[in-house]
């Protein structure tokens, strides 16, 4: 199986499966002399940890992330980046393989297992193997090592739609993200969240969501016309994720129905000479480069396709079945998908800023 790598300079390669042993990450091209610890990894991961509401599923892993290669303790004691590949491993403590005996020959509709095993003649049935979204965890701790990279980066996700339940935007609040099993910015539509879900959640079924990222800090450059643009890898980055179905950048869909005079950031002049926009419609990104204004994508998740009420389906030897998915899955898989998704923009950032820096300089 190929193409287990995104970035250009910023790489990223992941290996590991959901019912192996471990999982794992090998960084490459992170510049040296970073201060990096594993404590700085954990802190994200313990965001997309499974088991920590009843909103996600209950698999029950610790995540705890070890560095094995790519730093050295400075003379100062300061555990800093070599500029060698840093190499994440996790191990997986609590698979639960016979959850998933009954569908061993039988396609999950929804799910990668037809198209795998029609691709490579063999899938791995216990969870989904590379399929899962277990994968995720190593992208989790990738980006938090680049967000390191960039001098200044924030980047923060935030949860703004289940089912067809959407927050209000006047009651944005970044501090609120925290408050809430479900990374919303919206105190009281993080109340309805949790008394819909908790309705979907008792029936075994399962709804979409969609997800936004906010990055700031971001030098004004980044990004390459033409097939390199800012805007084009952040969205292939965001569509990697599993289950996502669709990714828009700054208005996205919404600037269809508008206007061009709507739809325009005007510019003014401050105070010091320094360009203003007056508005952010471009989500920070104009002709694939980076305008300085913050990066805003979002993404929208499809709903699990575990669930169980039965679904028709086949099995590898051509026989027509009804399949319903035991074990343990998220209602709302979208929720876990936040840290995810902050993830692969800071990845993408990350790489964009070393190419930036080796093209123009700075």
């Amino acid at each position: 199986m190929s193409h287990n790598t995104f970035g250009h300079l910023f790489r990223v390669t992941t290996w590991g499966e959901s019912h192996g042993p471990m999982i794992g990450c090998v960084v490459d091209g992170c510049p040296p002399l970073i201060p990096l610890t594993e404590a700085d990894i954990q802190s994200y991961l313990d965001k997309r940890k499974p088991g920590q509401s009843k909103f996600t599923t209950q698999r029950r892993e610790a995540d705890e992330v070890r560095i094995v290669s790519g730093v050295m303790v400075d003379e100062d004691g300061i555990q800093k980046t070599t500029g060698t590949p840093i190499s994440l491993i996790i191990e997986n403590t609590d698979q639960r393989s016979k959850d998933y005996s009954e569908i061993k020959e039988r396609y999950r509709p929804g799910h990668a297992d037809f198209t795998y095993d029609a691709k490579y003649g063999i899938r791995d049935y216990r969870g989904g193997g590379r399929s899962s979204a277990r994968e995720t965890a190593m992208r989790v701790a990738a980006g938090a090592v680049a967000r390191k990279v960039v001098p200044g980066l924030l980047v923060r996700g935030a949860l703004v739609q289940v089912g067809p339940h959407r927050i209000n935007r006047d009651n944005w609040d970044w501090e609120e993200v925290n408050n809430n099993p479900f990374f919303c910015p919206d105190k009281e539509a993080a109340v309805l969240f949790a008394d819909y879900l908790d309705g979907i959640r008792k029936a075994g079924s399962s709804v979409g969501a969609v997800i936004e990222v906010v990055a700031e800090g971001v030098p004004v450059g980044l990004g390459a016309p033409i097939y390199g643009k800012l805007d084009q890898e952040i969205a292939s980055g965001l569509m990697s994720i599993n289950a996502v179905k669709g990714v828009e950048i700054g208005n996205g869909f919404e600037a269809a129905a508008l206007t061009g005079e709507e739809n325009a950031d005007e510019m003014r002049l401050s105070g010091n000479g320094h360009p203003v926009f007056l508005s952010n419609n471009a989500g920070g990104v104009l002709g694939g480069i980076s305008s300085g204004e913050p990066v805003v994508a979002r993404f929208a998740v499809k709903p699990t396709s575990s669930i169980l009420t039965p679904k028709k389906s086949i099995t590898r030897g051509g026989e027509e079945v009804d399949v319903m998915t035991k074990g343990r899955h998220d209602p709302c898989v979208g929720i876990r998908a936040v840290p995810v998704g902050e993830a692969m923009v800071a990845c993408t950032i990350a790489d964009h800023y070393l190419r930036h820096r080796g093209q123009v300089g700075g």
